[in-house]
């Protein structure tokens, strides 16, 4: 909840269900007051080396959205693979990359790397 969202944003909600088959929602909410919900369904899970999940827009609910009612454009995709490794550097240090498919377009490829850039800003200073 210290982290998820752009810079700005804050998350009101976080409900954790990290195991592979488990669902995560979270919510992060605009300076304006305005929610958006996702789910991270978790289909591998190899501590300290790779987690891979599908992520949605989703309703408070956790019921899948249309992530043009959101004001996306209309072929945003829906079920986004995402991958995050770890890779050890030594001197107790991680990278960490992560890499989501199913962008059809370099604008939308572009938004979602600002927004998750700053997502790793603000945990990185939580980290601190």
């Amino acid at each position: 909840m210290r982290w998820w969202g752009p810079a700005g944003f804050t998350s009101p909600l976080a409900k954790i269900d990290f195991r592979e088959g488990g669902t995560s929602l979270v919510c992060m909410r605009s300076p304006e007051g305005q929610d958006f919900y996702n789910t991270w369904t978790y289909r591998k899970i190899v501590p300290m080396r790779l987690i891979e999940f599908i992520q949605n827009f989703a309703d408070k609910e956790g019921k899948k959205a249309d992530p043009v009612a959101h004001g996306l454009p209309p072929d945003f995709p829906q079920d986004v693979r995402t991958t995050v490794t770890f890779k050890a550097l030594g001197d107790n240090k991680t990278e960490m990359t992560v890499t989501e498919y199913g962008y059809t377009s370099d604008q939308m490829f572009d938004l979602s790397r600002a927004g998750l850039e700053q997502c790793l800003d603000k945990m990185a200073e939580s980290l601190k």
